[in-house]
């Protein structure tokens, strides 16, 4: 039977870019992370995913390959690399890294090959087909807009692409394809590393091309290649791989439904060990997060793999603007009202870079401190309908991914300690009070919230393993739960939150017996557990039944 240690765990996620600059040039590398190893142990995480560091045209953040095997030269050497996996099992920490496979680089040799002509022995590593400009195989819509098809001037055909033209994808009805892929990942856990995080692994199925959208409107686009049938064959061949070197697997599978979820991450017929929804991030028509949305989306989450499968639980991700300023009112008291309001659920909690220490989002004011492609394609957008400048920019960047790729802010000193050189991307001005070293020192951070939580999830049992119990689900601000054993008297902890900045008054009903079995554990204000309560704007207070109580 597979180990489940992962269910105590709590992972850290490194966007290598920004998180340390060991070698002075401006952006972040293998030997920064190394460097930092020691400060993640003090935060107390059990492993850490690295985005990607292989070889890449960097088209898409690195999620674009060209070399399955090799460290890019931006981030350092293979030694740098099995140098990390050692200094991180030192530390006790485990490593897990990205598994891109629903496509390559377009500088791949295998793509490379593969366009040279159509009787190339590598021209059916890709889907190929016969298309004109007026005549394109089928009127399926990319990721990132437009058609997913390009047309190849060299044979007069048009390979397929679910992101970035730069970015074809795999086709995964040809074997060779498949055991190659599945030889490289025998590589990389022979070598050492600790388990995957499988990018957008619910795609390397596709429909058939006749397949018909009724309308963009009506129909999710992406549904000709969101989790299509016959996936299953594939998640079972590496299974089989996962299974042998008890690797640790956290899918990012968008289509899978939570319906669906359990099959995949079920302990022992599932394909993977958890699953990262994207739902909760939906945004009101301000731009701001959906809150009411977030809590509806977690708790069907929860509630429809509570007695199968496993939760991946986040708040941010290299993609995502930060939580404390897209979801939060930029307070620091809204950052800890949502860090508890998560990282207690039952799931395996990700922190990514910064979070730790309530990192917010960038103040730009100017396009050239914008390094995201697609951002920069929305602002010439906005200028093009007749915004100003300042207002495209505005617009723009409100919701752009480089607001999480700013450098890590480890201290006060020039550049925030992040690097010697000028960063890549601007350090956020806000570092000179919000950094590592400061949080660190302080009794009452963002910073120490976080380690009490990892400390909670490793010492009690009713929270890594245990059942949860929604309350308060039709009182939009208030996330609410209680985590137990399971057992008649399963209501071991109670985790209340008020994710607004407006006072909510609570009036429980009966399903709490006694409220003076409780003790309070943890506040941003303290006060008993009563019948009837006021919650405070960003209020969170930690509930634990008192043990010596008959």
């Amino acid at each position: 039977m597979k180990s489940d240690w992962f269910k105590q765990a709590v992972g850290y996620q490194i966007y290598p870019k920004s998180f340390r600059d060991a070698n002075a040039d401006g952006m972040g590398d293998i030997r920064g992370i190394i460097e930092k190893l020691p400060y993640l142990k003090a935060l107390g995480v059990d492993f850490i995913w690295v985005n990607p560091i292989y070889k890449s045209p960097q088209v898409d953040g690195g999620y674009d390959i060209s070399d399955y095997y090799a460290v890019d030269e931006r981030f350092g050497s293979m030694t740098d690399l099995t140098d990390l996996i050692a200094a991180a099992h030192d530390q006790g920490l485990k490593l897990i890294m990205d598994l891109v496979v629903n496509h390559t680089s377009d500088q791949h040799p295998w793509f490379i090959e593969s366009r040279k002509s159509k009787d190339n022995p590598y021209r059916d590593y890709y889907h190929w087909q016969p298309a004109t400009p007026d005549h394109l195989p089928n009127d399926w819509i990319s990721f990132f807009g437009g058609s997913t098809w390009t047309i190849d001037e060299a044979t007069g055909e048009a390979y397929f692409h679910v992101f970035a033209k730069e970015q074809p994808d795999l086709n995964w009805h040809n074997p060779k394809v498949r055991t190659a892929i599945y030889e490289m990942v025998r590589y990389w856990l022979t070598l050492g590393i600790d388990g995957f995080r499988l990018d957008a692994i619910s795609h390397i199925e596709k429909a058939p091309w006749d397949f018909k959208l009724k309308s963009f409107e009506d129909d999710d686009p992406w549904e000709p290649f969101m989790n299509v049938s016959g996936i299953e064959a594939y998640m079972q061949e590496f299974k089989a791989i996962f299974d042998a070197f008890d690797a640790l697997t956290v899918g990012e599978a968008s289509g899978v439904s939570s319906k669906a979820a359990p099959d995949w991450t079920d302990a022992e017929k599932g394909y993977i060990d958890m699953i990262f929804q994207l739902e909760q991030n939906k945004r009101l028509d301000d731009g701001h997060g959906d809150v009411a949305a977030f809590k509806e989306v977690l708790i069907r989450w929860q509630e429809d793999m509570q007695a199968r499968g496993w939760n991946a639980l986040y708040l941010e991700n290299h993609d995502n603007p930060r939580v404390i300023d897209s979801f939060g009112d930029g307070s620091m008291a809204s950052a800890k009202a949502f860090a508890v309001a998560y990282m207690l659920l039952r799931g395996t909690p990700y922190i990514y870079q910064g979070q730790e220490i309530g990192m917010t989002n960038f103040d730009y004011t100017s396009i050239s401190q914008v390094d995201a492609t697609d951002t920069i394609y929305d602002y010439e957008q906005f200028l093009a309908k007749g915004l100003s400048e300042k207002e495209a920019l505005s617009q723009a960047t409100q919701n752009t991914r480089d607001n999480a790729r700013t450098p890590m802010q480890w201290d006060a000193t020039q550049y925030a300690g992040f690097s010697k050189h000028t960063p890549w991307l601007p350090v956020n001005p806000n570092y000179l009070k919000r950094n590592v070293a400061s949080a660190m020192a302080s009794d009452t951070s963002i910073f120490q919230l976080y380690q009490f939580l990892i400390r909670l999830r490793h010492k009690q049992v009713s929270i890594s393993h245990g059942q949860i119990r929604f309350l308060f689900k039709e009182t939009p601000a208030i996330f609410a739960y209680t985590r137990g054993n399971g057992s008649e008297r399963s209501d071991e902890f109670i985790v209340l939150t008020n994710l607004s900045d407006k006072a909510v008054r609570l009036d429980f009903d009966s399903t709490i017996s006694d409220f003076s079995d409780y003790i309070c554990l943890a506040a941003s204000q303290a006060q008993e557990l009563s019948k009837s309560m006021i919650l405070e704007g960003w209020d969170y207070l930690i509930y634990q039944k008192n043990q010596n109580k008959a």
